[in-house]
């Protein structure tokens, strides 16, 4: 059995995820909402694009997934703590979090948080709040897009959207961005709702860059 992990130390700020099924705009959205906050916000990248983009393997064979998501498990949590560490003034926006290798574990899932040595409730508690952009898989629209690694069917991206959703909403400060036909409404809802997250968590209201 695995030793249990501490809990967390918080970066002195907050820590909020976008995150959400694939092609549902979490990275566009962080990425502006980045942009337009300026040096109250650090951007935390997503572990398993980098990764994936970086030539680390990928298969479908279970015992290769167990040891992919446990990668990225490990990845993911450090790239946090390395950017809570060097910006410990900021709000960390973290594109997916230590949650997401749940739903991407083939069979129960509650084994991958044993097998990482955790808990749901645990990595739960590393975040202060979660931004959900619901994949457009859901409205059955296609999510082709401009990130090489996603592999994904619509099928697939369904399944995955649904995962995702049944562990995340269970964070008590759970916001879901709904699926939308026009994506700039979409994007602009979420953004909305980061900044008023922002707002609730960081104290001072969120001004935009001059």
């Amino acid at each position: 059995m695995m030793k249990r992990r501490p809990k967390p130390h918080s970066n002195g700020r907050c820590r909020i995820v976008p995150t959400g099924g694939p092609g549902g705009g979490k990275t566009t959205a962080a990425d502006l909402f980045r942009r337009e906050i300026g040096e109250r916000v650090v951007l935390v990248p997503e572990a398993a694009t980098m990764m994936f983009s970086g030539g680390f393997p990928r298969s479908h064979h279970p015992q290769a997934v167990h040891a992919v998501q446990r990668a990225i498990y490990e990845v993911q949590r450090n790239l946090e703590d390395v950017q809570a560490a060097l910006y410990p003034e900021r709000v960390l926006l973290c594109d997916r979090g230590t949650v997401d290798g749940a739903a991407y574990w083939p069979g129960n899932s509650g084994d991958f948080f044993t097998q990482v040595g955790s808990t749901l409730e645990d990595e739960l508690a590393r975040y202060d709040a979660v931004i959900f952009f619901e994949s457009a898989a859901m409205g059955g629209m296609q999510i082709e897009g401009g990130n090489p690694v996603r592999t994904e069917t619509l099928d697939e991206a369904v399944q995955l959207d649904m995962r995702l959703r049944e562990q995340w909403s269970r964070h008590p400060r759970f916001v879901l961005v709904p699926h939308n036909v026009s994506f700039f409404k979409k994007i602009s809802y979420g953004l909305k709702m980061l900044t008023s997250i922002m707002n609730e968590l960081g104290g001072k209201r969120v001004r935009k860059k001059r």
